[in-house]
């Protein structure tokens, strides 16, 4: 075992880690933050995904003693105590959600798009953004219009921001 330093969510976490263990085992298993989802184990269906230095990345595929120094965030730390982070909101009134396996992966993937491209069109959320999520409950399109509303919202919120700050 050695000992690591995560930071999750803005929290620093020592942590003792197996050379072996990839960062979905120590967030879920270890840490207890079940969010992200085990569907494959090869990166192929981004059940897992977190964001990583501002990029989504499937937490399956990387080790966790090499995620020292580096930033993590989970599905746990985008919602403000019970309030809903604008994605997580979106993917609800849109019925973007339905058995719930693939949501957290798809909100993190949204999100690292979002936080890069706040205003992408269908052909990049579909390309650029949920491309490496797999579901198999929808044909995406309900998701994609959750992206869509949670740009909208995001924008009119920090449209209001900078409105109230002149």
């Amino acid at each position: 075992m050695e000992q690591v330093c995560l930071d999750i969510n803005g929290k620093k976490i020592q942590v003792s880690v197996e050379k072996n263990w990839n960062l979905l085992f120590v967030l879920r298993e270890v840490l207890g933050l079940t969010g992200a989802k085990c569907g494959c184990s090869t990166g192929d269906c981004g059940a897992c995904k977190v964001i990583i230095d501002g990029k989504a990345v499937n937490s399956c595929l990387m080790l966790a003693r090499n995620m020292e120094g580096k930033k993590i965030e989970t599905i746990e730390g985008l919602s403000d105590g019970t309030a809903l982070h604008p994605i997580q909101q979106a993917f609800i009134d849109a019925g973007a959600v339905q058995c719930g396996y693939c949501t957290p992966g798809m909100v993190m993937s949204a999100k690292a798009l979002l936080d890069q491209n706040p205003n992408p069109t269908e052909e990049e959320i579909r390309n650029n953004g949920i491309s490496n999520n797999l579901c198999r409950c929808t044909g995406y399109v309900k998701i994609v219009e959750a992206i869509q509303l949670a740009a909208k919202r995001m924008a009119e919120a920090k449209a209001g921001v900078q409105k109230e700050e002149n």
